[in-house]
């Protein structure tokens, strides 16, 4: 599998990564194990979590797995933290203590010194940004870390961190990456985001790039009993993309798979992956099977007709301030 340097930094990552965010919840010891050794297989490197997940859960199962069933010599571990949950509740909390108490947490679950990539999970108006940056600072400088990103971050926030990182004297930590939501039925990060990361030198780090899973087609006749959509504590991260629109654009992906002879996921990964800014599309799967579907879209470029209309299938309007053509009135 190829490997792509992570934004401006000397880090090297998979253009596939692994997403955990089932794992130790949906996802059981024996297929997370299958999982992980199937894609270190195919020369995957980066493995995705986060202290949020399961409420540690995947970080914990991924810490039984690590020098038993892939070295952890040969993966990029990378988490995140600034989420948690108190009484059934997400809470964001991006301070110094309860980001670095998470970091400790983290580093006790998956039984390691550091981690390669260490990520504030999303943006908090609670908490001045230099707090949030102090701590990646710090994670760095006492051997936490090695590098350091954010996730879900708009584009004037990943750029205002960005910044603030280079600005700092003495500072050890800039950012290399941002972790955001990349798909042919969330294309969001066009408008900003994605020219604020390339201006600035981070790697972008496609979550979902299957549009939680609307993109492979399982959904079109209904939801499938085996289907995140069928369990409770999912169906509302897919139902979002369960609308007329994401269907236009899902038909014109099978549409497309029918004609290279390639399953929709592959068709679907395949354009976020080698979309212009992208380092790595981070896949998630339930079982070893799915897997492996995914880690067949490796061999699959798209041709330039095909990336074309799926572009503008799935285009977002993009218009003031981002592009200048359109002048407003005087």
């Amino acid at each position: 599998m190829e490997q792509r340097r992570l934004g401006g930094s000397g880090l090297s990552v998979s253009r596939l990564g692994l997403g955990t965010m089932t794992w130790g919840r949906d996802t059981d010891q024996h297929d997370a194990r299958e999982q992980l050794t199937a894609f270190a297989a195919a020369g995957g490197t980066l493995l995705d979590t986060a202290a949020g997940y399961g409420d540690g859960e995947s970080e914990r199962l991924i810490g039984t797995l690590l020098d038993t069933a892939v070295p952890r010599a040969d993966l990029v571990i990378a988490t995140k933290a600034g989420i948690s949950r108190s009484s059934s509740q997400q809470v964001v909390d991006v301070s110094r203590k309860a980001l670095l108490d998470q970091l400790d947490d983290s580093l006790d679950r998956l039984d390691l010194d550091y981690v390669d990539l260490w990520q504030v999970h999303d943006w908090s108006n609670a908490v001045p940004l230099e707090e949030t940056l102090g701590a990646l600072e710090y994670a760095v400088t006492s051997g936490r870390a090695r590098y350091v990103g954010v996730s879900n971050y708009a584009g004037w926030q990943t750029a205002a961190a960005a910044v603030h990182q280079r600005a700092v004297a003495g500072a050890q930590a800039p950012l290399v990456s941002t972790q955001v939501e990349y798909s042919l039925v969330q294309r969001g990060i066009e408008r900003e985001v994605l020219p604020a990361a390339q201006r600035l030198g981070l790697g972008v780090l496609a979550w979902s790039p299957l549009g939680r899973g609307v993109l492979t087609g399982k959904y079109r006749s209904g939801t499938p009993a085996d289907s995140r959509a069928a369990t409770a504590h999912l169906a509302p991260f897919v139902d979002r993309y369960l609308d007329g629109a994401s269907a236009k654009i899902v038909d014109a992906v099978c549409t497309a798979a029918d004609g290279l002879d390639a399953l929709p996921l592959e068709v679907a990964l395949a354009w976020v992956r080698d979309r212009p800014g992208v380092t790595s599309a981070i896949v998630g799967a339930r079982t070893a099977a799915q897997l492996r579907d995914v880690l067949g879209t490796d061999d699959l470029d798209l041709p330039p007709e095909i990336r074309a209309a799926l572009d503008e299938v799935s285009a977002v309007p993009i218009g003031y301030p981002e592009n200048r053509s359109v002048t407003p009135p005087r």
